[in-house]
This record gives structure tokens, sequence and C-alpha cells, in this order.
């Protein structure tokens, strides 16, 4: 892997306003070989760099998180970002990829494999895990679900294929030639970086257009995770703060009269222990007939995890579990199944 040509600070200053790069500097924590730039190669820098500003994006939409972030600046600490999630579907579009392989081509180029599979049978789901080479416990890992249209009726699949189906891709030709170049090691100018992290950046959004009332009607019925990529698309679905103490979060969320889960997921298969804010409302458009319209409908959120350490056979304390729970992960999802308000359908 190339080193680093360019900075962190360099890469946020052309991504972010002044305001911005240098608020996710003072509250987020960066691991420490990219911040006294030291031994981070370019994947790296650029890892960081990206989740910095897909924390940006996702404070930006869920009010709580951009307060409970400034709290813990108040407080002397960072927020460490322990991982973001996505939501993807498999199905033959125009241009994106199908599923997971839209995300997959980015993280990989960038330093990530993919080291976890998550069956979500509830959801009729799975979810993937890419977790970084070179600093695994220090950059945010991906979350990347995968829904199975043909897991349910007919006409879903049909009206996911006429929501979706069209999706354009939003990589360029130019990115995917320096996604190319990052994973043979090869450098890039300051640049292509920016350039390469601006158009990346797009691609964690909707890219199919303005679904029809009545096909987010037939897609709710039968998925509140497929109603949500109908309106959210690939944007972050939730990010995640690393605590210490999780009860005390909670406890202290709660407090605040925040709309805390009412209860702590625990593992079953990992010692991991999960929270999260309920999905933030937000105003979507949606056509109906010749008109379009704007509706109240969950948005993204934000979880809190307490990760446990491994022990080895005499119980001392080694890494960071840094694994997930497919039971957690179904219990979180249910934090964007709010009910919309939506008027009787006109087609």
């Amino acid at each position: 892997m190339a080193n680093a040509p360019v900075s962190l600070d360099a890469l946020l200053t052309e991504l972010c306003s002044p305001v911005e790069c240098a608020w996710l500097l003072d509250r987020l924590s960066v691991p420490a070989a990219i911040n006294l730039q030291t031994t981070a190669s370019l994947q790296s820098v650029l890892s960081q760099a990206l989740g910095m500003r897909l924390f940006l994006d996702l404070t930006q939409r869920v009010p709580d998180a951009k307060h409970y972030t400034d709290e813990q600046q108040a407080k002397h600490r960072r927020v460490m970002l322990d991982h973001g999630a996505l939501r993807t579907v498999r199905l033959d579009m125009t241009g994106l990829p199908s599923g997971r392989a839209a995300f997959s081509r980015i993280l990989e180029p960038l330093g990530y494999r993919e080291v976890g599979e998550y069956p979500l049978p509830k959801l009729r789901m799975c979810g993937f895990v890419y977790q970084h080479g070179e600093l695994p416990a220090e950059l945010p890992q991906y979350f990347v679900s995968e829904l199975y249209p043909e897991a349910f009726s007919d006409d879903f699949q049909a009206t996911v294929k006429r929501v979706a189906g069209q999706s354009p891709d939003p990589l360029h030709a130019e990115s995917k030639d320096c996604l190319t170049r990052l994973r043979a090691g090869a450098p890039l100018s300051l640049a292509q970086c920016v350039a390469l992290l601006k158009n990346v950046f797009t691609c964690f959004a909707r890219q199919h257009a303005l679904p029809s009332l009545h096909d987010y009607q037939r897609l709710k019925n039968e998925s509140a995770e497929m109603a949500w990529i109908a309106t959210e698309g690939n944007a972050f679905n939730h990010a995640t703060d690393r605590v210490t103490d999780l009860n005390d979060v909670a406890q202290g969320e709660s407090a605040k009269g925040r709309p805390m889960k009412p209860f702590i997921e625990e593992g079953r298969h990992a010692n991991i222990r999960q929270t999260a804010y309920r999905a933030t409302p937000v105003k979507r458009a949606f056509r109906r007939g010749e008109d379009v319209i704007e509706l109240e409908v969950p948005g993204s959120f934000f979880e809190f995890i307490e990760r446990g350490h491994y022990r080895d056979e005499e119980g001392n304390e080694q890494g960071i579990n840094l694994r997930f729970d497919s039971s957690n992960a179904q219990g979180i999802f249910k934090m964007t199944a709010g009910a919309s308000a939506l008027p009787p359908d006109q087609g």
C-alpha cells in the first residue's frame, strides 16, 4: 500500500466547509497513525476522511446525534465511530451494481475486506461486514445489508423492480480508475483523492427516481426495510458510537427525553451490547397521480455499542471483539419501522 501523500486535514478542507471541518476534527476520534501522519497508508487516510464525511451527513439528518456529539466534546470526549450501516437490495439494475457489490467495489480498494456474514432471516435480508485491514479496531467498519426480493410475493418483486430497477450508477469512470490504482497500491494526487471522495460520497444516497405513493405502500405492507430503501436509498442508515458503559449512556439519553430504544440488545453469539435512538422522522416526496406530495416517513438514526474483549483460556483479556450479532442487528433494524403518516392511495 502506498504511503499517504495527503493529510486528513487537507482532504477534509476540500470535502467540508471550514466550520464543518473544525467540528469533525474536534469531535471524532482519529487513529494516531493518521493524526500524526506517520505510518498510515493512503487507503487508511481516505477511509478515515470518508467515514468522517458520512458521519457529518448523518448528524445533519439526525439532530439528536449532533446534540449528543456536541455534549461529548463538552465532556472532553471524542465520539468513536465504530461502524456505519447501509441497506441495499439484490436486484439487476440498469446501472447500479446489485446489492452489496455497489459498495464492495469501493470499500475493498480503500483497504476493507469482507469479514463476516450475518443472516437476518426475520427480515429476509443478510448483513455483510467490511473491516479495514490496516487499522481494524480504529477505522469504522461497514455493515452492508442486502434485501432479497425473491423471498417476498410476486407483487412485491414487481414493485421493487419498478421502484429501483432503473437505478443509474453514480460512480464515474475516473473514480473507478482511481479505485483500481488504489487496489494496486499506486499513489494518487490530492486532487484525485478529493474528486474520488466527492464522487464516492454521492453513492451513499438514493439513486432511483421518486417512488409513487402506491408503490411505497405496497412495499411497506411486506417490508419496512424495503420501504425505507424506497425513500432513503443507500444513505447511512445509522452511525454508531463505541462506548464503555452502555447502561450509563442509555439512562442518560433517556433522561434527556431523547427517543431511545426501551431496552438494550444483548449479543447471543458475541459479547456486544447495543441500543439506539428511534429513527428521526423526515419529509420525503412521493408521486401521486400527476402530483408530487410530501409525507413524513422514518429517516436515519444513531446507535451506541459496547464491545467486550476476547479472552484466552486463562481468562485474560485479549483484543477487542469486533464481531456483530444477527439477533442484535434485527432488533436494531426495528428503529426505522415506525408508522408513516400516509393518506389514502390515489394511484
